[in-house]
C-alpha cells in the first residue's frame, strides 16, 4: 500500500525551522557572520569592493601574505601535487612532513612532534589518544571548544575548575585520588579573554598532586616566549609540560596542527590518536608554508617584538578611553559591551566605517559578557591602531555602550 509522505515534515526539518535566531538578526540587518572577503587575510582586506581595516584576524605575525611563505606553498604543489590522498598511517607520509615535525619539536623544545590536518583534530587526537577509562581530565572552564569536544570523545571522567583560578584547580585535584592518570588541560592564551594561563602555578600543582599537564598553545605560538616559542617557553616550564598542542592557522599562516612531546609519547600517539590515523595528512602546500613560517620567525624575530609594541599601545589607548578590556595582556583584547544586540549593532556600525572586528555573544560567553574581539597583527601601523580605537570609542558612545 502506497503512503503519501509528501506533506510530512521530518523531525530534522522541524528542528532546523525552529532554529530561527539567525534569521531574526538578519531581518534586523545586524547579522555579522560569514562576511565575505575579496582579498587575502592581511591588515587591510576588501569587503564588497571596499578596503577595510582588519582587526578580527588571528594572523598575529601577518605572515599569510609573506612572499617566502607563498613561494614555498607554490613550490610544494609543483613537486607533490595538491594533496596526499591518504592518512599518515598508510600512504600519506611525505618527507616534508618529517622535516616539519622535527622543526616544530625543536621550536617548542620537545623531542618529537606529529602533525594533523587541523588544530581541532589535534586536540581530539591528543586527548582521546592518551585518556583511558581509569583516567580523568581536569579542564579550565574557558577552554577552547576543541578541548571540550576532545574530552567528550575520551573515556575518562571530566572535571572543571574556575577560569585561571588556582584555588579552584587545587580543590579539584585534591579530590581525584582514584585515577591512574590525571591530565590537566588549558589554553596557553585564552582565545576570547586574551589572558594567559598561570602555567607556572599549574605546573607546581601538577607536581604536588601527581598530574600531567597539556597546553593548547594555539594563540601562544608566535606571540609569547623567546622568538615566539610559546607559553611554555614564556614560563620556562618546557620540561614540566608533557604535551604541547598548537595550530598553524594563527601565527603560522596556514591550516593544520601538531602535538609535541617526548619521543615515547609521540610514538604512542601515532598509534592511538584516531584523528591522526583516520584522517588524510596535511596537504603539501600547508606543510611547506609552516616550514617557511618558522624560518621567517627565526630569521626576523623583530616581528614578534613589533606585535608586542602594538599590543602595549592598544591597551594604553583602550585604558585612556575608559573602555572595559577585562584582564587581557596579549594581542587578543576583548572590548566588553555586555549586551548581545548592541554588540551586533556596534559590529555593523564599525564595518560601515571600514573596521572589521568580531562579535562574541551568548552562548559563546554569558549574555552579560558579550564583547567585541579586537586582535592585532605585527604589521598594523601606529596610525591604524590609533584611528581604529578612537573610532570604536566614538561609535560605541553613539549607542550608549561607552560613556
Amino acid at each position: 500500500m502506497f503512503i503519501n509522505t509528501t506533506n510530512k515534515m521530518s523531525e530534522l526539518q522541524k528542528r532546523a525551522i525552529k532554529f530561527d535566531e539567525p534569521q531574526r538578526v538578519k531581518d534586523l540587518g545586524l547579522y555579522p557572520y560569514f562576511r565575505v572577503l575579496q582579498s587575502g587575510q592581511d591588515k587591510e582586506v576588501v569587503i564588497n569592493g571596499k578596503k577595510v581595516l582588519m582587526f578580527g584576524s588571528n594572523n598575529y605575525l601577518g605572515l599569510t601574505s609573506h612572499p617566502k611563505i607563498k613561494e614555498a606553498a607554490i613550490a610544494a604543489i609543483k613537486k607533490y601535487g595538491s594533496g596526499t590522498a591518504g592518512s599518515r598511517f598508510l600512504n600519506g607520509t611525505l618527507d616534508i612532513h618529517l622535516e616539519l615535525e622535527k622543526k616544530l619539536a625543536d621550536f617548542v623544545g620537545k623531542e618529537d612532534a606529529i602533525t594533523f590536518s587541523t588544530g581541532f583534530q589535534t586536540n581530539l587526537g591528543a586527548i582521546g589518544g592518551v585518556i583511558g577509562r581509569k583516567d580523568c581530565i581536569i579542564i579550565d572552564e574557558q577552554d577552547h571548544a576543541s578541548l571540550i569536544d576532545g574530552t567528550r570523545l575520551a573515556f575518562g571522567k571530566v572535571y572543571k575548575y574556575k577560569h585561571n583560578d588556582m584555588e579552584s584547580l587545587e580543590k579539584v585535584l585534591s579530590k581525584q585520588t582514584d585515577y591512574d592518570l590525571k591530565l590537566i588541560i588549558m589554553d596557553g592564551i585564552f582565545s576570547m579573554e586574551g589572558d594567559i594561563a598561570k602555567l607556572d602555578k599549574i605546573v607546581a600543582l601538577a607536581k604536588q598532586y601527581s598530574a600531567v599537564v597539556m597546553v593548547d598553545d594555539a594563540h601562544g605560538l608566535g606571540v609569547l616566549g623567546k622568538n615566539g616559542r610559546g607559553t611554555v617557553d614564556h614560563f620556562g616550564v618546557t620540561d614540566e609540560v608533557e604535551l604541547i598542542t598548537g595550530t598553524f592557522s594563527k601565527s603560522l599562516a596556514t591550516v593544520g596542527g601538531f602535538i609535541a612531546a617526548s619521543k615515547e609519547v609521540v610514538e604512542f600517539l601515532r598509534h592511538t590518536a584516531r584523528s591522526f590515523i583516520f584522517s588524510a595528512s596535511l596537504p603539501p602546500a600547508a606543510t611547506a608554508s609552516v616550514i617557511a613560517a618558522l624560518d621567517v620567525i627565526e630569521e626576523t624575530p623583530e616581528i614578534v617584538d613589533h606585535l608586542w609594541d602594538n599590543t602595549r599601545l592598544s591597551i594604553k589607548l583602550f585604558n585612556h578611553f575608559g573602555m572595559d578590556i577585562g584582564k587581557s595582556e596579549t594581542p587578543i583584547i576583548p572590548i566588553y559591551v555586555r549586551d548581545n544586540e548592541k554588540t551586533f549593532m556596534l559590529t555593523k556600525m564599525l564595518l560601515d566605517e571600514g573596521i572589521f572586528v568580531n562579535p562574541v555573544i551568548s552562548p559563546a560567553v554569558p549574555p552579560e559578557h558579550s564583547l567585541l574581539r579586537f586582535s592585532l597583527m605585527s604589521t598594523h601601523t601606529k596610525d591604524q591602531i590609533e584611528y581604529t580605537i578612537e573610532k570604536i570609542y566614538k561609535t560605541g558612545k553613539q549607542i550608549g555602550v561607552f560613556s
